[in-house]
């Protein structure tokens, strides 16, 4: 089991920056990737950008040049630096797992930018 702890959401204006963290718990050497993916009410969940376990990292073409996903190993933390924010990008953010069976997903935190 894997459990995620996602924090540093909030109300940002537009150009703003933001950095959301996720704590992961649990089985973490079961862990091969790590990434965040959001969603906007009324719309499917949309991935944001992902690390591996070798530090290989993708990101939505949407979204590369704003944002970057990085990892801290000592304490097992993974970082979204998100910047020149856009309306656009106000959604609900979700911090993500992945095993080797199954995805989990933390609780989410909110995003809102406004313009």
């Amino acid at each position: 089991q894997v459990r995620l702890v996602e924090s540093g959401g909030g109300l940002v204006q537009a150009g703003g920056s933001l950095r959301l963290s996720c704590a992961p718990s649990g089985n973490i050497a079961s862990i091969t990737i790590m990434g965040w993916h959001r969603q906007v009410p009324g719309k499917q969940r949309e991935l944001v950008a992902s690390i591996t376990r070798d530090g290989t990292t993708n990101s939505a073409d949407s979204m590369k040049g704003r944002f970057t996903i990085s990892r801290d190993t000592v304490k097992n933390t993974v970082h979204l630096q998100m910047n020149s924010l856009k309306p656009e990008d106000s959604a609900v953010y979700y911090c993500t797992a992945d095993t080797k069976f199954r995805r989990y997903w933390g609780q989410g935190t909110q995003v809102t930018v406004s313009s």
